[in-house]
């Protein structure tokens, strides 16, 4: 094993999480509770925040993002970024969840419970519409806050960078011919403007940003004044996880009690395929002896999904109350808690996915 791997692991474990971390399923559920009821309250005022926004993209939320991510950067070392290629294996597992299993198995899951087992409590005249919102929401790898999980699960931050960056460039050529493939369209409209901007405000910036920071706190005080800062910001960015979520939860309160019956049988599909792409992942991942520090991140980042993209698609192709929207923002709902509980498997499976696997003879 690489030694910058093994340095890596050990500092992981030397770590730990924190105890707000450690409560952080308790600090979500609140959130959720608290958005729902704030957005039920004062619709007026979350209704003002969600205008705030440019090609669909929320300036309120992604901030909040940029004060999520731009901790987990600060980790990144840039020198170190030319190391990625060690993790091939893990980068080739995660590609291959993505891009080759994660929105077909979604296609299926779909025609099993929304078209068949669930059809008879759903609106007949949106079947169609709530499968092609679940493929559009497969179809688009996460961005943004898969760095907030390859940090609670002590990820090789370089890995998780490389694999996101490599995600963006595939999304921009395969999303839309993957999603015109599946909903049998001869031609889709992707939100260009959305899909580019999205990869700038949560990529291009805060890395930029988290560089330069990075590079003035080495430069004034060498790897302690880091340590430092990155001790004292990291409570920070899990306040903005929170944060996001009042807003989230409080800009789709409405729907939520609105349409419970509707929203639980959508997360169905949603919460199997997450569970189905992680696991394979993590599974493979140990078959082919990639280290635990970029296994956690491969199976997060091959489980999770780039929202802001899906809902925007969904909106764009269908309409804002069409059924493709409705399930695309069942995916925004259940993104933090199932991740959560995603990380939670892969912390506490650290043992069994370090022991040697016995080769028959």
């Amino acid at each position: 094993m690489d030694s910058t791997i093994v340095s890596q692991v050990n500092v992981s474990k030397a770590r730990g999480l924190g105890g707000f971390e450690r409560y952080l399923t308790l600090w979500v559920f609140i959130c959720i509770v608290a958005g729902i009821a704030l957005g039920h309250l004062f619709p007026s005022i979350f209704k003002m925040i969600g205008k705030a926004e440019i090609y669909q993209v929320n300036i309120p939320v992604a901030l909040l993002i940029w004060a999520m991510i731009i901790p987990m950067l600060l980790k990144v070392n840039f020198g170190a970024l030319h190391e990625v290629r060690s993790y091939w294996k893990g980068i080739g597992v995660t590609v291959f969840i993505n891009w080759a299993i994660k929105p077909f198995s979604m296609a299926l899951l779909g025609w099993i419970f929304i078209q068949n087992w669930f059809s008879a409590y759903l609106p007949a005249d949106q079947i169609q519409s709530y499968i092609a919102g679940l493929i559009i929401l497969a179809a688009a790898p996460c961005t943004a806050m898969v760095f907030v999980w390859s940090h609670l699960t002590q990820g090789e931050p370089n890995f998780t960078l490389g694999q996101v960056a490599l995600n963006d460039v595939i999304m921009i050529f395969a999303f839309g011919p993957v999603v015109a493939l599946l909903l049998g369209l001869s031609s889709i409209t992707v939100p260009w403007e959305t899909l580019l901007l999205s990869v700038g405000l949560y990529i291009v910036i805060p890395v930029i940003a988290s560089q330069v920071w990075r590079r003035r706190l080495e430069g004034s005080g060498g790897g302690e004044a880091l340590e430092k800062i990155l001790n004292l910001i990291q409570p920070f960015s899990l306040v903005a996880l929170l944060a996001t979520l009042v807003l989230l939860f409080g800009f789709q309160g409405k729907q939520i009690l609105g349409q419970p019956g509707i929203i639980f049988l959508l997360a169905i599909p949603i919460l199997i395929q997450v569970y189905f792409n992680s696991g394979l992942a993590y599974y493979l991942n140990r078959r082919f002896g990639v280290p635990h520090c970029v296994a956690g991140p491969s199976a997060l980042i091959g489980a999770s999904n780039f929202f802001e993209l899906a809902v925007a698609t969904a909106i764009s192709l269908f309409g804002f109350e069409s059924g493709a929207a409705l399930a695309t923002v069942v995916g925004v709902l259940v993104e933090v808690p199932v991740m959560l509980s995603v990380v939670y498997l892969v912390n506490n499976t650290r043992n069994w996915y370090e022991k040697p696997i016995l080769k028959s003879v």
